[in-house]
């Protein structure tokens, strides 16, 4: 399977993990207390790891139907790709991993670099067309 192609199967797959995810966390949001309440951040962040899965999904998406319209160097294309497969799989997991212990706020840097890494490359990539 092409590298972009996994792209396709991991925003598809965000997309999944979205709606179950919101599904299993719809069964206690009803709860006020739930996580310590609306405003704790372990809410907070489950609600950010939730909505992290369709955004990166997304972008997963965007970039497979991208490339396959305005093809990049295949160099930038992989750099492109696997950040954007790294941040679609990390994202989430900080934001769990971090309303399970607020200490672990700083691994939201691999994330974060991973997407600024993939976005960046893809547009490089395609200017340098």
């Amino acid at each position: 399977m092409a590298l972009n192609n996994i792209n396709f199967v991991a925003g598809w797959a965000g997309m999944l993990a979205g709606v179950v995810s919101g599904t299993v966390f719809g069964f206690f949001f009803h709860r006020e207390g739930w996580l310590g309440g609306y405003g704790s951040l372990a809410r907070r962040m489950v609600r950010l790891g939730h909505i992290s899965f369709f955004g990166l999904g997304f972008i997963n998406l965007f970039f497979f139907f991208s490339v396959n319209a305005a093809p990049l160097p295949l160099g930038w294309m992989q750099i492109a790709s696997i950040g954007l497969l790294v941040g679609a799989i990390s994202m989430p997991l900080c934001c769990f991993l971090m309303a399970w212990r607020a200490a672990l706020w700083g691994l939201f840097v691999v994330p974060t670099l991973a997407e600024i890494a993939g976005i960046t490359s893809f547009l490089i990539g395609w200017l340098s067309r």
